[in-house]
This record gives C-alpha cells, structure tokens and sequence, in this order.
C-alpha cells in the first residue's frame, strides 16, 4: 500500500508520485532462498549438513538453492560432496583447488548464489536449519536487509560449553558494537541473513573468519536496516573438530580496527557508488551547500539525484518531499532513512527519460538538481523533464560546475560530460521554458584545489584527508567565499517555470 502524502499548502490537489521502489508497509510475500556452506575438511558431517538442507522447508520461501564451496578440502569430503551433488537437485556444488579460508568461500558462493536472500550455514551441524525460518520472518514483517540469528539471546537451548570463548566471542561483540553503534548481542554467528542485492554490493576483503566482523562493519556504514533473532545452538568441542580458536580473535580486533577506519563499502559499479560515498562525510560542506539554495526551496519537493541524501537530510521536513536516484543502492539506504517520515517518499527518476516524468507533470513547486547535470548528455532535453515535473511558477534549483577550463582527470573520472560557463547554462535553461531568477558563484574557496588535483597532478579523487580538511574549514571558507577575487567552482541557478504546463 502507498503511503499518501500530506495535502499541499497553496499549491495543486492532483499531485502524483510514483510507485515507491520498496514500502515500509507491504513486503513481499515470497522469496528465494540461496543457502551457502563453506566447507574444509568436514567428512564426518558434511552428509548429514547437506542432506537436512536438502530436505529444508521454510514457510514463505518458494525455492531453495544450496550452493556448498569446498575450500580445498584433503580429507574425503570433495567425494562425499560429489556424491551429494549427483543425488540433490537443490545442491549446487564449487570447488577451489586449494584451501583459501571461510571469508574466500563465502566471497565465491556469493558471486553465484540467484537467490533473493542469502543465508550462511556452516557445515559442522553446530546450527540448526530449523530456525532459518525465524530469520526469514523480519524480511517479511519488517522490511529487514539483514537478519542475526544469536546465540546468545536464550531461546529453547543450547550446549553449555567452552565459558572462556562465549566470554571471547562477548568481547569481541562488544568492541565491534563500539565501532559500529548497533547493539549486537553475537556479531560471530554463522546465521546471517541478507537481501541478495545489498550482499553482492559488498567488498568482502577478508579471506579468513574475520569476514564477521567486516561484514557487520559494512552494513552499519551502509545503514542497513539490522534486525536480530534468537537461535538454538550446538556448539562442538576442539576434539570433535572446532576450528577457530584464540589467534582468531586477535585477528578479529584488529579487523574491527580497521574496517572502522576504513570506507570500503561498495563494489565498483556503473553508478560510481564508491564515489559519492567520500562526500556523506562532508556534513559541513553539504550544510553549506543547504543553506544556500534553502530560501528557494518550497514545501513540495522533488530532488533528483539525491544519493546518499546529504542534502535531504538537511532540508527536511517538508509537506512532500521526494528523494530520486538511478542507483538501487542509494535508494535502499534512502528507503530506510524516510521510514517514520511520512513526507518523505523515494523512487526511481532518471532525469533522461521522460518515461519516468509521466507521473510527475505539474507535481512539484520545487525541483532541485545538484550535480547531476553535467552527467547526461543531453541537457535540455533533461531540463525539459524537469519543467514538467513543476507546477507553474514552479522553481528550478540547480547547481552545476564551472568553467571547462577545469574540466581535468577528476571530471573524468566522475564521468562528467562537460562544465558550464553562465552563458551557456542561461541558453540552456531559456531553451528549456524557464525564466532565470539567479545565477551565482559557488564554492570560491574549492577551485584552487581543484585545479591542482585535476589539472596539475591529474588525480582521479580527492584523498579523504583534503575532504576532511576542507569539511573542517567550511565554517570559515563559507564566510570569506563571497570576497574571493575569482569565479566559483561551480554555479547555482534558479529558473522559474512559466505560466502553462508545457515545455517547448
């Protein structure tokens, strides 16, 4: 069901939005399930793991793939495996030549799993199918991206054994809480159940078992809706085969250390993810950047391109306002951000695609770009789609970059198509239908630095160390910019819709 928005103050009664890319409200009803089981060395029980899988039914899961990747195992269990494989539909079997580590194995399954979730199952039966179906219910109740099961949130049993390592296993939950701030009661369990999409979109560096803590790493730095759920537990002895011990979690600390310090959150796709992900940290920059562009902006909001929602966060609350982006990962993070916003909506908006505009013509009295034209090709015809998006008298706000003699290895790499000059952004906009209210200088203070990341040591980023300190100066460069005796690194525009709904 669509959460409907507040009615406008002074502005039209038809608005339209379109379908949310996912509800806080109605979830699906069904899913598929890929089950990975990272195995070494597990003969004695790995035909009994498999073979409980095999058989697994899990109330509102229509599928179930099992992907087993045998990490190199010496010991009899590839042919127990083999034979498996032969006799289970479900059962898909990989194989790496030599022993590689849990996190390796995992990054395999992964990369192959189809299913729509992904479930960890170790293959030493100290975990229980059975309760795979209470991770699976906040997927459907919740909304959830990630499910724990814990084994330490008392459910009908467990094995009482090994006090010195629960106490390990606590320590290390503790310290990674501290890194993450989620409040984890068992950050080292096997069960862990995510969305497919959000897992894929992950980095996992880690070859040994510190892939538990560098995963809950990365889904708080992704805000990933986090749930937990209690699990029965088994745990084996040293003697019966238990494989992690003490040096384990020394590595685990160290990893929490660093993956703490570390933003390597997302894979490198077509949407430059691991781009943007610098700029959330700026949070005086994007301050900044609000407050200036704030006295234009109205109560009914479409922004396009809004990404992590850096600048969202800073212009909300509003009557409507509603966050777009082309990237399915941004726009999971900006889901559960407007979850207890009922003014806040997102979906998918793609400024070149007039498809996309259909359900939003007349809709908005503001509609703010910031960065994003310069990244298609055709701009007016983008600013075309905007001018329908508005409501008449309706204001464009726009930011853009500046002069094309910047233009140098670190638009390249953001992919830029080209920078502005006020001349040809002013025929551009009239071309489009707009009357031009303002276009100003912004950002004096950054051109330097600019030009010599981009044009003098061709850079294709800006280390997190300049960012930080040029976040950090905000406050000061912000106030002095205006008196600067050069043009800005980038222009903001406003542009007014005229009377009429139509673009030329």
């Amino acid at each position: 069901m669509q959460r409907q928005p507040n009615e406008p103050i002074g502005g039209s009664d038809n608005r339209k939005t379109p379908e949310r890319t996912a509800s806080d409200e109605t979830f699906p009803q069904s899913f598929s399930l890929t089950i990975i089981v990272p195995v070494y060395n597990e003969r004695f029980l790995v035909r009994a793991s498999i073979s409980r899988l095999a058989e697994l039914t899990i109330p509102g899961i229509h599928s179930i793939e099992i992907i087993a990747v045998d990490d190199g195992s010496a010991d009899g269990t590839t042919e127990i495996l083999e034979e498996l494989d032969r006799a289970h539909e479900r059962l898909r079997l990989i194989r790496h030549e030599n022993n590689r580590g849990k996190g390796a194995a995992l990054r395999t399954g992964i990369a192959a799993a189809t299913g729509e979730l992904i479930v960890i199952n170790d293959a030493d039966l100290e975990y229980d199918p059975r309760d795979l179906a209470s991770l699976v219910r906040p997927f459907f109740e919740d909304g959830a991206d990630v499910v724990y099961g814990s084994r330490f949130s008392l459910r009908e049993r467990r094995r009482v054994i090994y006090f010195r390592h629960a106490l390990g296993n606590k320590l290390i939950t503790f310290l990674s809480n501290l890194a993450t701030d989620l409040n984890l009661t068992d950050v080292e369990t096997c069960y862990k159940m995510f969305r497919s999409g959000l897992l894929k979109s992950i980095p996992i560096r880690s070859n040994d078992f510190r892939f538990e803590v560098e995963i809950t790493a990365k889904i708080a730095k992704r805000h990933f809706w986090v749930f937990e759920v209690p699990i029965s537990y088994l745990g084996r002895s040293y003697q019966e085969g238990k494989k992690i011990g003490w040096k384990d979690g020394f590595r685990a600390v160290s990893s929490i250390l660093k993956f703490w310090k570390f933003d390597d959150i997302y894979q490198t796709d077509q949407y430059g993810s691991h781009i943007l992900l610098s700029l959330e940290k700026a949070h005086r920059f994007n301050g900044w950047m609000s407050s200036a562009i704030d006295q234009w902006v109205g109560m009914d909001v479409l922004e396009i391109g809004a990404g992590l929602g850096n600048i969202t966060s800073q212009l909300i609350p509003r009557d409507r306002y509603l966050a777009s982006d082309i990237n399915p990962h941004y726009l999971q993070y900006l889901e559960n951000y407007a979850r207890g916003k009922p003014y806040l909506d997102t979906a998918i908006v793609d400024l070149e695609d007039p498809e996309t505009f259909e359900d939003l013509e007349g809709s908005f009295d503001t509609v703010i770009c910031l960065n994003v034209l310069e990244h298609v090709e055709d701009s007016i015809g983008s600013l075309r789609n905007l001018y329908k998006a508005l409501q008449a008298q309706g204001r464009l706000v726009l930011y853009v970059p500046q002069d094309q003699r910047l233009f140098s290895s670190l638009d390249e790499a953001l992919e830029h198509h080209r920078r502005y000059d006020r001349k040809t952004l002013e025929a551009h906009l009239l071309e489009a239908g707009f009357s031009i209210e303002h276009i100003g200088d912004f950002n004096r203070a950054g051109r330097p630095g600019w030009w010599l990341n981009g044009r003098v040591l061709r850079r294709k980023h800006l280390s997190r160390f300049q960012l930080k300190v040029f976040d950090t100066m905000t406050p000061i460069l912000s106030r002095i910019d205006r008196f600067l005796p050069w043009r800005g690194l980038g222009l903001i525009a406003v542009a007014t819709k005229n009377e009429g709904n139509s673009s030329p």
